[in-house]
């Protein structure tokens, strides 16, 4: 029997952290039903003498919900080898709709996204219209929070956590992968760690995980992760500390203490993991960075750069110091007007050290996200489409943070075993056929803060379930991603 695609002589890198080995790799339908010797025909035989064959990247980290309806093909992303996303990110869910939308638009400004009836509904499109790419969903605290009780900075009444607790149990039924919240924003910053670990205790027993954008990445890092690790512990569930990092002058080297706190706690038995972005800078909405403004944080007018405003794009890629010169006031005076003008605006933020970006990403609990935001009518973080290419050439064959292998485990096997994708993340016989194909010695990033849609090169062919979706750096048109719901416990 014939297979649809055979790669002859790869470097393969299984997924696991295993050495590469050479072989042959054949796909039929949307498996990957062979790895060793392959003999016979195939509709389409690919040489792969010299170039390595991985499964594809999963983004643990993204912003992509409404992005996997409003841009289909997902070309941002697969370009750089994604083949899944996982969305839902820091407290910003899918559903309900409406509600979701009212913290998803600054994304996609003049977008109107599809109708849907909850998580349910939002897997009811993604299988209707499918996405160039897989799409894994967390169910958002700040949505569900900003549905039951607005922006109500008290704790929630009694009724209002029933209402809570009905909205997540109606996406843990649908498929969700787990619980994320984003402390540092409207309306989650207002709720306790008693009110996350009532609500976060409703997953005891399902499989699903706590991702959380944690209360203060900068000198209350510490005070920030023995909270999270708290709230897993109640609720005996697994954490992802998102966006792992210290963010500010004043903060760097926290992580040391910080990864040790990690240790101590998987030493107990405590199933915790980070994801992390290689880059010294983030990136988020203006509203939630103007306290960098404030003194003593470590940051300066100059690190926050706008790159999203729609309503004045002149001002994209210029830093706040820059845009208050020009409106002849003072940086946080200028911050404000611009949220008057824009209040969706978002900024590239530049905050982190290089060191301690190395040794987060060498610590054994750190897998690959990209945080990126899909704002491709403006200068997003090149983070969005360039974080895995970033890696590869620049941390693992450059720098020489781990090898290759490692580097593809902490985007592949690592991700699909912490958040439950089963038969992702790895190259063997009976698995999905997510397959990155690219040459280790040139793969590399190109996008810059300038010019941040540049796609990486060096890869030469990515492939979602089976099919071929780019190709030498452009993409097919093919969309053949798929909703991953959770699998049942």
């Amino acid at each position: 029997m014939g297979y649809d695609i055979v790669y002859r002589d790869a470097t393969v890198y299984d997924g696991s952290g295993s050495a590469a080995i050479t072989a042959d790799v054949a796909v039929g339908g949307d498996r990957i039903a062979e790895v060793g010797t392959v003999s016979g025909p195939s509709g389409r035989d690919v040489d792969a003498t010299g170039l390595a064959l991985t499964p594809g990247f999963i983004d643990v980290h993204t912003h992509d919900d409404f992005a996997a309806m409003l841009h289909p093909d997902m070309a941002f992303k697969s370009l750089g080898g994604v083949t899944t996303c996982i969305v839902g990110n820091c407290g910003m869910g899918v559903a309900p709709r409406d509600t979701a939308w009212k913290l998803g638009e600054s994304f996609h400004p003049g977008a109107t996204p599809p109708e849907y009836d909850g998580f349910a509904g939002y897997f009811e499109v993604l299988d209707e219209q499918p996405p160039g790419v897989n799409i894994g969903v967390l169910a958002g605290h700040g949505t569900i929070r900003l549905e039951a009780m607005g922006t109500e900075p008290a704790a929630p009444t009694p009724p209002q956590m029933a209402a809570m607790k009905s909205l997540l149990g109606e996406a843990v039924e649908a498929g969700v992968l787990g619980l994320s919240t984003g402390l540092v924003y409207e309306p989650g910053r207002h709720a306790t760690t008693d009110e996350l670990i009532e609500l976060a205790s409703e997953l005891t027993g399902t499989g699903c995980l706590y991702a959380t954008h944690m209360r203060d990445e900068g000198v209350g890092l510490l005070d920030s992760i023995s909270e999270a690790l708290t709230i897993g512990r109640a609720a005996d569930i697994p954490v992802q500390i998102s966006h792992h990092k210290a963010n500010g002058r004043t903060a760097w080297g926290l992580v040391q203490q910080s990864l040790a706190l990690i240790d101590d706690a998987r030493a107990a038995g405590q199933v915790v993991h980070a994801d992390q972005y290689p880059y010294t800078a983030g990136s988020t909405i203006l509203s939630a960075a103007v306290q960098w403004l404030e003194p003593g944080t470590g940051l300066e007018p100059s690190d926050l750069v706008i790159a999203s405003c729609a309503a004045h794009p002149s001002w994209e890629g210029r830093s706040i110091d820059a845009v208050a010169a020009e409106l002849d006031c003072d940086p946080r005076q200028a911050a404000a007007a611009v949220l008057v003008e824009e209040p969706n605006t978002t900024v590239v933020i530049h905050s982190m050290d290089e060191d301690d970006v190395r040794t987060v990403m060498a610590h054994p609990s750190t897998m690959i996200g990209s945080d990126g935001l899909p704002t491709l009518h403006a200068k997003p973080h090149p983070r969005l489409s360039n974080t895995f290419a970033r890696v590869l050439g620049h941390y693992a064959r450059e720098l020489g943070v781990f090898d290759t292998a490692e580097a593809v485990h902490r985007m592949t096997g690592m991700s699909a075993d912490a958040f439950g994708l089963v038969d992702r993340g790895r190259v063997r016989a009976g698995a999905f056929a997510d397959l990155v194909l690219f040459d280790e010695a040139t793969v590399v990033d190109r996008a810059t803060y300038a010019d941040p849609l540049r796609m990486p090169t060096g890869i030469s062919e990515v492939v979602v379930n089976g099919t071929v979706v780019a190709s030498e750096g452009v993409h097919t048109g093919a969309r053949p991603g798929r909703g991953l719901r959770r699998a049942a416990t």
